[in-house]
């Protein structure tokens, strides 16, 4: 019973058989006409003969054989249209990407040249990635003094989402070192078994600390065949930026420095792109355009499976179509 209150999948294998219920008002109508012919009127003078006239009492269920066959017919058609359920089963085949996105949680990463600020404005372009790449691996390193691994690359993307979230400014030592947020990056690939791996690397400023040379951590990244996507957050000039003075937090306006050529050269090696990202829609651009480079193919193979419904309207079919003709002959046949 399950199956044919399923409407979503329920289906017809012929449906054009459904046009056959427009005979049935047809076959009512005729019906109607030939009782009106059957029983002509007549005109008396007086009813005294016929007022001692009782009906046959199975003459008033007569209509029931009419019903039977309605229902049989209906039946019949709802059969030939041949009612059906489908279950449908899919495979994904997915090829996905191994990603690992760094980003600088610098003191400077507070500037408010991006609503609310620079920070956040990278916390929600990179959530929208997220959303983007169902099918990816994705991690995510955080730097600044100093590097820290925040989620080790998951398919787990509510996870990560949380982790993202939780970027803030002074988690870690304050700096800017940009070859160990890149080393910490590749080694979170290391080992990654996807199709190919990525590194979105995002900074606003020059690496001016860490144990970590960028040139060897870009070494690093080349042997391990690692991609890497550098973007450098900040408008051009200067921006205000919240500074801890004496008096309390102050802001101030401090010239945008950012290490551009080394953000060209660490792209440029591992067959990667610079971008530069100076507004909020700039950034957003700028992780579509990262979104588009980096395509994961994903196979779906679908399958149907049908059942058959018809039998039960079949068999009621024949029930209600041979009741009638067993009726009509044996307790209707006599009645006058």
């Amino acid at each position: 019973m399950k199956a044919y209150l399923d409407l979503q999948h329920l289906s017809f294998a012929h449906p054009l058989y459904f046009l056959l219920l427009l005979l049935i008002p047809v076959i009512i109508w005729w019906q109607i006409e030939k009782k009106k012919r059957d029983n002509p009127a007549m005109r008396l003078t007086t009813i005294g003969g016929i007022a001692t006239f009782k009906t046959n009492g199975k003459a008033q269920y007569r209509p029931i054989l009419f019903v039977l066959r309605i229902l049989g017919l209906v039946a019949l058609i709802i059969a030939l249209a041949r009612p059906q359920t489908s279950n449908t089963q899919e495979n994904i085949d997915s090829n996905g990407i191994d990603i690992v996105l760094g980003i600088d949680v610098s003191g400077s990463m507070l500037a408010e040249d991006f609503k609310p600020n620079r920070t956040e404005a990278a916390k929600i372009e990179a959530l929208k990635f997220v959303d983007q790449r169902p099918s990816d691996r994705i991690g995510l390193v955080i730097f600044a003094g100093e590097s820290f691994t925040m989620c080790p690359i998951t398919i787990d993307h509510n996870v990560l989402k949380e982790q993202i979230s939780q970027i803030k400014t002074g988690m870690i030592v304050d700096g800017t070192s940009i070859g160990m947020g890149l080393a910490t990056c590749v080694d979170r690939l290391r080992n990654a078994k996807g199709k190919s791996k990525v590194i979105i690397l995002m900074t606003d400023g020059v690496n001016n600390t860490g144990l970590i040379d960028p040139n060897t951590a870009l070494e690093i990244a080349k042997a391990f065949k690692v991609r890497c996507y550098t973007i450098g957050i900040g408008t051009n000039g200067q921006a205000v930026i919240p500074v801890q003075t004496p008096m309390g937090v102050q802001k101030q306006m401090m010239p945008v420095e950012i290490d551009e050529p080394l953000l060209r050269q660490i792209a440029g090696q591992t067959g990667g792109k610079y971008f530069r990202a100076t507004n909020n829609k700039s950034l957003a651009n700028i992780y579509e355009d990262i979104d588009k480079l980096e395509k994961t193919s994903v196979e779906v193979s679908s399958y149907k499976r049908y059942a058959e419904l018809f039998f039960p309207f079949a068999i009621f079919a024949i029930i209600c179509l041979a009741a009638e003709m067993t009726l009509r002959y044996t307790v209707f046949k006599s009645i006058t």
